[in-house]
C-alpha cells in the first residue's frame, strides 16, 4: 500500500501540472480570459483577440506539450506555428496579401497629398522610440515598441520578430488592444485638438480614378518601396499583389481565397502564435512587457494627434480646398476602424457630412507609413 501511495505521489507532483501551478500562471489565465471576453463580450478585434487570448491561456497549463521542443528536437504544436510562421516571417506577408485584396486605393489615387497624413501619424512612433530608451530599453527594443502605436498588427510583429523577438507577446498584445479601442481612445483626443468649425468642413467628392490608375498604382508603389526601403518589401509587396489582383477583375477566385478562406487560416495561427509567447516565466519576470503596455497608449495618442497636426499644416499651406482635420485621426494603420470613427465623429457634428470615403485615403496612407517607419528601424538596427 506505501508502494502505492508513493507511485500516486510521483504523477501528481511529476507528471501533472496541478502541483506546478503557480501565481504567475494564474495571472496569465486571466489576462487570456479578458482578451476573450474583450472579443466575445464587447467584440474588439475578435478575429484576432480570441485565438492570442486562448493561446496565452492554453500555453500557460504546465508541463503541456504546446511551445517547447521534444527530445528529438521537433517543435511541439504552437511552437510550429512560431517557427514556420514568424520565424521563417511568413505569416505576417500573407496578412498583407489578404489586406491588398479588400483594400480600395482608390481615395488615396485621388487625393495623393493625404500621403503626408500618413506619414504626420508617424509622430508616435519615434516619440515612443525616444522615451523607451530612457528606460533601459535598447535601440532594437525601442524601435519595436515604437512601431506599436502605427496600429498596424502585421507590421508590428513583423518588426518585432525581426529586431525583438523576446518583446514579440506584449508588443503585438498591446498593438492588437489599441487597434480595438480605437472607437473608444481617439474620438475624445479628435475633439480635444479641434474645434467645432473645423469638425464641420465640408470636403468636395474625390476626383473619379481611372482603371489603368488603378492598375499601375500598385506596381509603382511596390517599385518604389522595393528601391527606397528594400528591408519592407515582403510586407508591401504582398499587399501590392494583393490589391493588384483585386484591381485586375480577372482572377476573382484568387481575389476571394487570399482575402477570405487564406486570411482567416493565417489569421488564426497568427493569433495562437503570438498568445503562446506569452508565458509567465518570460512575461511577470521582466518589467519591460509592463513599460510596452503604458507607453503604447501615449504612442497611439500621439500617433493620432499627428495625423491632425499634419491636416490643420496642410491647410495652411495648401490652396486647396481645405480638409477637415478629424481625417487626420485615420492616418493611423487600423484599417477601416479609423475611418469609421472619423465619419463617426464628423456626423455628431454634422449628421449631413460624409467623411468615410475621405477618411480611407490617410488610412490606407498609413499602412504605408507604418511599414516604410519599420522598414526604416530594420535598415538602421538589425
Amino acid at each position: 500500500m506505501h508502494e502505492i501511495v508513493e507511485i500516486l505521489n510521483e504523477i501528481i507532483f511529476t507528471q501533472m501540472g496541478l502541483s506546478h501551478v503557480g501565481p504567475g500562471q494564474v495571472v496569465m489565465w486571466i489576462v487570456g480570459l479578458f482578451f476573450i471576453w474583450l472579443a466575445v463580450a464587447k467584440r474588439l478585434e475578435p478575429l484576432l483577440l480570441i485565438p492570442i487570448g486562448f493561446g496565452i491561456f492554453a500555453v500557460n497549463f504546465p508541463l503541456t506539450p504546446l511551445m517547447g521542443y521534444e527530445a528529438d528536437g521537433r517543435p511541439q504544436l504552437l511552437a510550429v506555428f512560431y517557427r514556420y510562421g514568424l520565424e521563417w516571417e511568413l505569416l505576417p506577408p500573407l496578412i498583407f496579401l489578404g489586406l491588398g485584396t479588400l483594400t480600395d486605393f482608390g481615395p488615396l489615387i485621388a487625393n495623393p497629398r493625404v500621403l503626408l497624413i500618413g506619414a504626420g501619424a508617424q509622430l508616435g512612433v519615434f516619440f515612443t522610440f525616444l522615451g523607451t530608451l530612457l528606460f533601459g530599453f535598447s535601440l532594437q527594443e525601442a524601435a519595436a515598441t515604437g512601431i506599436i502605436g502605427g496600429a498596424d498588427g502585421p507590421t508590428t510583429v513583423y518588426l518585432t520578430h525581426a529586431l525583438a523577438p523576446h518583446l514579440l507577446g506584449p508588443n503585438t498584445v498591446a498593438a492588437y488592444s489599441y487597434m480595438a479601442l480605437v472607437p473608444v481612445l481617439q474620438p475624445p483626443i479628435m475633439r480635444l485638438l479641434t474645434t467645432a468649425e473645423e469638425r464641420k468642413i465640408r470636403m468636395p467628392p474625390c476626383r473619379v480614378v481611372s482603371r489603368t490608375e488603378r492598375l499601375v498604382f500598385p506596381l509603382v508603389v511596390c517599385g518604389i518601396v522595393s528601391l527606397l526601403i528594400p528591408a519592407v518589401a515582403p510586407l508591401v509587396s504582398m499587399l501590392m499583389l494583393g490589391n493588384l489582383m483585386r484591381e485586375s477583375g480577372v482572377v476573382q477566385r484568387l481575389v476571394d481565397t487570399a482575402g477570405g478562406a487564406l486570411m482567416n487560416g493565417v489569421t488564426i495561427f497568427l493569433g495562437l502564435a503570438v498568445g503562446a509567447t506569452m508565458d509567465a516565466n518570460h512575461i511577470l519576470t521582466d518589467p519591460k512587457p509592463l513599460v510596452v503596455l503604458g507607453l503604447g497608449v501615449l504612442d497611439f495618442a500621439f500617433c493620432t494627434a499627428g495625423g491632425i497636426w499634419t491636416v490643420k499644416l496642410l491647410n495652411l499651406t495648401s490652396s486647396g480646398p481645405p480638409l477637415n482635420p478629424l481625417i487626420g485621426s485615420a492616418g493611423v494603420s487600423a484599417v477601416p476602424m479609423a475611418a469609421r470613427v472619423s465619419h463617426a465623429v464628423g456626423l455628431r457634428e454634422d449628421p449631413e457630412n460624409h467623411l468615410l470615403f475621405h477618411a480611407m485615403a490617410p488610412n490606407v496612407a498609413g499602412v504605408l507609413g507604418t511599414a516604410a517607419a519599420a522598414g526604416m528601424f530594420i535598415a538602421m538596427f538589425q
